[in-house]
């Protein structure tokens, strides 16, 4: 039962922010990967389990002086993605 609300709440998200990410930043948000540079804008995009998590990685961004430029929940193109764990 507990597995299903997770699954339930569960979104991808697309977080963008000022400059050119590191690796290594990239790395420590675990779940996340840059999707795109644009016009000095990094595009990370991840799933992100509840948000608790997506307030976690933005804390990370936030004490390493990144600056946010927008988050938004993004429908997937998966449909393992699509935050509701539907298949069909």
């Amino acid at each position: 039962m507990w597995s299903e609300r997770v699954a339930l709440s569960a979104e991808a998200f697309e977080i963008i922010v000022k400059g050119r990410l590191t690796p290594t930043l990239v790395a420590a948000l675990e779940g996340f990967e840059v999707s795109r540079y644009d016009q000095n804008l990094t595009y990370l995009v991840g799933w992100v389990p509840d948000q608790a998590r997506l307030h976690f990685v933005l804390s990370v961004l936030r004490d390493l002086n990144v600056e946010l430029k927008s988050v938004n929940a993004v429908k997937s193109a998966d449909p393992a993605l699509d935050g509701h764990g539907n298949t069909s």
